[in-house]
């Protein structure tokens, strides 16, 4: 796999990380995944939007232009032949030495790789995590930091019910969001999902549902899953039907036609 290092492709079996890179050390970054239909990457200017908002909270720079960055999108995809394909921003604060704070002047690493497209995932069977929640006051939960750790738990605990998928909640107890997903239903033929404010990730899908499709903001009971007459999940690379919660189903249990014409469009 041919990937980009800090502007400079190579073989991923060549590339070197600085073993006092902070990404590795203390997860101190933020990552994208984007989307690759036809050679063309989707919603690309909304999630360099979003890296850059998340760098501005963490004070750390992002060290090209948006247009570098796109450029190098291009070249990557193109070096591994692909033409769909899965795209990642790895982006670090970079070397730093022993401690939390960060050197005066970082020297930040930016990574992107190139992966194939891969198959729309089946239909998730979730559980609610109660092993760890999302801290819906954290700046961290606005932001795509590369500390999944919290994520990881809560899809550990669903693996161990035999789910693959699950729902976290908030510090309040409510529904903020899925593992690697925004988390929408459909009730009385409304869109709804949970809030910035209760803990969901400002997701480039989520956002582009809320503009065009009308989709309604707010507060998300556990008890709410029972009126949806559907659920899905959105990330950037697509909509997932959500069919199932503690083994209790989603309407009639089976992938709903708002959910299925949406993710045809999308």
């Amino acid at each position: 796999m041919i990937v980009d290092l800090n502007g400079k492709q190579i073989e991923s079996e060549a590339a070197r990380l600085d073993p006092s890179d902070r990404g590795f050390t203390l997860g101190d970054g933020l990552f994208e995944t984007i989307r690759v239909k036809s050679g063309k990457p989707k919603r690309l200017e909304a999630h360099l939007a979003r890296l850059r908002a998340g760098a501005k909270v963490l004070a750390m720079t992002v060290p090209t232009t948006d247009k570098g960055i796109a450029k190098r999108v291009d070249s990557v995809v193109s070096a591994n032949g692909l033409t769909d394909a899965a795209v990642r921003l790895t982006l670090s604060r970079g070397p730093g030495a022993r401690g939390l704070l960060p050197p005066e002047a970082d020297a930040p690493t930016l990574l992107i790789t190139a992966t194939p497209l891969p198959p729309p995932p089946e239909a998730a069977r979730a559980i609610i995590a109660y092993s760890t929640r999302r801290n819906e006051q954290s700046p961290l939960a606005k932001i795509k930091s590369l500390s999944y750790l919290d994520n990881i738990i809560a899809r550990q605990e669903a693996a161990g019910y035999g789910a693959n998928e699950a729902l976290l909640l908030n510090t309040q107890g409510r529904l903020a969001e899925a593992t690697i997903a925004n988390l929408f239903l459909l009730i009385d033929g409304l869109l709804v999902t949970p809030s910035v404010e209760e803990g969901a990730l400002p997701g480039v899908v989520r956002a582009e549902l809320i503009a065009k499709f009308r989709a309604e903001e707010g507060r998300l009971e556990v008890n709410d899953l029972g009126r949806g007459e559907e659920a899905f999940l959105t990330n950037a690379l697509g909509v997932r039907p959500l069919i199932e919660v503690a083994g209790q189903p989603i309407g009639d249990g089976q992938p709903g036609l708002v959910t299925q014409m949406l993710a045809a469009r999308l």
